[in-house]
């Protein structure tokens, strides 16, 4: 399995900053991203036609009446494409719609307490204690091990969801999130294991705020989406809304007494306040910011080439397989990095390959499934993206992810909360 640490250079023939299909402004601070030159064509047929078989049945599966998707393969082609309805009674779902990003908010965060630390503004390793009061007992956990998920905190949500269900548009405090996370056991003692929590990036968007005296709001809008030229992505302020002037309807459906779904009316839950997942999941996204993102976020387009961000990646669980790592704020699948999560309205998934440039990026837009329907779906669709044939004058790289499309569907179909369709 390939390290996680960056090469200091990459300057290799056909290397080139991507700028036809997943470009977007450019600013003052604009950073490149070392990939190869995306060719400027569809992919071809046979394989779209895969990909959008595995997003309708992900989207049966899930109880999703929509969903969006990218897949950038630079030696071949792109897809780029919104599928089914906003609704059950309809309306288009366009790729050019706006959704929240789940957890690619929190590797956010962490991009820009990683690029504070480049600056000498901070170091990974201090306590947290010396950047976030109110911490008490806690001086033995560093910054660094909040974006690694080795602090051994709990989530502050699960109990809290049945408020959000009942009050989307109650306003959180960073502070109040944080205090539910911190009053429960430890899950770890800090630095053993790996255990994901919300908590973590609660903190580390506090700790931000602490060393720059700004919102994380501004300061992830001029350290990583401004840079980036991701000028669909922002973490908005508290007050209730939409995902953005034209958000993809989101649902979250919820379960019987028995444990059924009424798949035919899914809860809708597009509108809410962004400050209940704030740094760990409340900013907003399109299709195309998210695929260029997982570029950014697998070659460490943001700091120095030699950065130590996904040095020592941990094991992500006992139940996982072992191909399955995380540090820095994302996670490693094979050779892919990005991040994937849930949000109330929407499941998200997004990861690339540093090496040959593939990306896949997918939303669906009904929370109410297993959580790892999103991350399972970018995965199938990866499988899939890496074996098609190369365009005129270009080669396809030799595939390697160590899982097939058909493990991945299983995955998926097996653990439905919809089935699909009788006849």
């Amino acid at each position: 399995m390939r390290t996680w640490r960056r090469s200091a250079a990459i300057a290799i023939a056909g290397v080139s900053v991507l700028a036809v299909v997943l470009s977007g402004c450019t600013s003052q601070n604009a950073v490149g991203i070392d990939v190869p030159a995306q060719v400027d064509a569809p992919l071809p047929e046979a394989t779209v036609a895969e990909l959008q078989d595995a997003v309708t049945t992900a989207m049966t599966a899930t109880g999703s009446t929509g969903a969006i998707v990218g897949v950038w393969a630079p030696w071949s082609g792109t897809w780029v494409s919104g599928l089914g309805s906003q609704t059950p009674d309809g309306g288009e779902v366009t790729a050019d719609m706006q959704f929240r990003a789940a957890d690619v908010t929190g590797a956010m965060t962490c991009d820009a307490l990683y690029r504070l630390a480049a600056d000498k503004v901070l170091s990974m390793d201090d306590p947290v204690t010396t950047w976030v009061s109110n911490l008490p007992k806690y001086g033995d956990i560093t910054l660094r091990q909040l974006c690694d998920g080795t602090s051994g905190f709990a989530s502050y949500m699960g109990t809290l969801d049945s408020l959000v269900l009942s009050n989307p548009d109650r306003v959180w405090n960073a502070r109040e999130l944080m205090a539910y996370g911190i009053s429960k056991p430890q899950v770890n003692a800090p630095g053993v294991s790996f255990s994901a929590s919300p908590t973590n990036f609660d903190i580390a968007g506090l700790a931000v705020e602490r060393a720059t005296g700004e919102s994380l709001s501004d300061v992830l809008a001029e350290r990583v989406a401004g840079p980036l030229g991701l000028d669909a992505t922002s973490l908005p302020a508290p007050a209730p809304a939409t995902p953005g002037p034209n958000p993809l309807t989101g649902h979250w459906s919820q379960p019987n007494a028995e444990g059924a779904f009424d798949c035919a009316a899914p809860l809708e839950f597009t509108e809410m306040s962004s400050s209940y997942g704030g740094a760990a999941s409340g900013a907003v996204t399109d299709i195309d910011d998210l695929g260029r993102y997982a570029q950014a976020l697998a070659t460490g387009a943001l700091l120095p080439a030699d950065n130590d961000r996904f040095a020592a990646p941990l094991p992500v669980g006992g139940d996982q397989p072992t191909w399955f790592t995380a540090a820095g704020g994302a996670y490693q699948a094979g050779s892919l990095i990005g991040q994937y999560g849930w949000t109330p309205g929407y499941m998200v998934a997004a990861f690339a390959d540093p090496e040959t440039g593939m990306s896949v990026a997918v939303v669906l837009n009904n929370s109410g499934g297993n959580k790892m329907s999103s991350a399972w779906l970018a995965w199938e669709l990866a499988a899939i993206a890496s074996k098609a044939p190369a365009a005129s004058g270009q080669t396809m790289p030799e595939a390697g992810l160590p899982w097939t499309a058909e493990q991945m569907r299983e995955s998926i179909t097996g653990n439905a909360i919809c089935a699909p369709p009788a006849g």
